[in-house]
């Protein structure tokens, strides 16, 4: 909960793990991948669990995978700030969207966070959530350190960008829920699929100010990222 011109607001988090990994290889969803021992989902889960700004969570998931998350995620790890687990779409927008449209109203604060992220501090959920509940939207991102070129449709490097203005996004993106629904309304009635939520912000023109990320918030989408992720887990003390 975070209190703003002397209301508190609510702070939410939005778990989005609806995708099905197929860039990993095999059967099994990269979110329910063991890494130190447990599901890479309960990581994430657990880290905004912890987090005291959090006040509730609501998983995103595949509708084939409602029971099996409530039962082996959930209640195995007594995940106790997961008010709902809801159904996915086809998209990443349409899942964040089921997720959005789960909450009541529009005040308080929502952060939504890729499933497949387990190793996001409290200090950046903390710190993304007072910044959009301050300034109405936060981006979590690292400033590009290597340089980047631009290149033709023959494979060919034609021009070097400058960097220094340069970031990439990770999560959460936070923002106050009334300006994530109006995004999100807006990009509906125009049929744009956004690549994420500031994205869809940044249409509205409301700014969407840097939180610094981390490199350790890295999203596991291969076998490389998933190895590294066990490394990571073998050093630290299993959340739950």
């Amino acid at each position: 909960m975070i209190r703003h011109e002397g209301a508190d607001l609510d702070v939410t988090a939005i778990i989005v793990a609806g995708g099905v990994g197929r860039r990993m290889g095999g059967n099994t969803p990269k979110q329910y991948l063991p890494i130190g021992g447990m599901p890479v989902l309960a990581w994430t889960t657990a880290a905004f669990e912890r987090a005291s700004v959090v006040d509730e969570i609501v998983l995103v998931v595949p509708e084939s995978d409602l029971a099996f998350v409530a039962e082996e995620i959930v209640d195995a790890y007594r995940f106790r700030k997961v008010r709902r687990i809801v159904a996915g779409g086809a998209t990443r927008q349409d899942s964040m969207s089921a997720g959005l449209d789960t909450l009541e109203g529009d005040a308080g604060v929502v952060l939504v966070h890729d499933g497949v992220r387990p190793f996001v501090s409290e200090r950046i959920i903390t710190e993304a959530a007072r910044c959009a509940c301050a300034r109405g939207a936060a981006l979590v991102a690292l400033p590009i350190a290597d340089t980047v070129k631009r290149v033709n449709e023959r494979g060919e490097a034609i021009e070097t960008i400058p960097r220094e203005m340069l970031w990439v996004a990770q999560t959460p993106q936070a923002f106050q829920v009334a300006i994530l629904r109006r995004a999100v309304e807006k990009a509906r009635a125009e049929g744009v699929l956004g690549t994420d939520e500031a994205m869809l912000v940044e249409r509205l023109g409301v700014p969407v100010p840097i939180v610094p990320g981390e490199a350790k918030n890295f999203k596991i989408t291969t076998r490389e990222d998933l190895a590294r992720a066990g490394e990571i887990a073998t050093r630290k003390e299993a959340p739950c």
